[in-house]
């Protein structure tokens, strides 16, 4: 069944009485969210031994590091839905896009004056 369509029964469903406007509401939240997951680009499973998604914050006025996170690539899916939630703007298509085409190294590398941070991203 096509998204128009589920769209379209949920909708008759409201106007039948089958189901109230709220729960009718959250059937089409949960319809486009199951959509957008669907579409969102993956990262491809690696042969060769494990890779590992790295992620370096570091206080750019001590030097001292914030935070270092470190995660197998299988597990980057997860992260990525969570990270762009809060950091709509980043272009994490095109990121996952490079891991997948076999990028190493330094792939991102921001520094926030505002926050005083230095955020470095690698892959290894």
């Amino acid at each position: 069944m096509t998204t128009s369509e589920e769209r379209l029964k949920i909708l008759k469903m409201i106007d039948d009485g089958k189901i109230n406007a709220e729960e009718g509401a959250k059937l089409l939240s949960a319809l486009s969210e199951s959509r957008q997951s669907k579409s969102k680009p993956a990262v491809r499973s690696t042969t060769g031994g494990a890779r590992w998604l790295r992620v370096r914050v570091t206080d750019m006025v001590t030097g001292k590091p914030k935070a270092t996170v470190n995660l197998p690539l299988g597990l980057v899916d997860a992260g990525m839905n969570i990270a762009s939630k809060y950091a709509p703007d980043i272009a994490f298509d095109e990121l996952i896009a490079s891991i997948n085409d076999g990028a190493q190294g330094k792939i991102i590398d921001v520094i926030d004056e505002e926050d005083g941070e230095h955020v470095e991203i690698f892959i290894e």
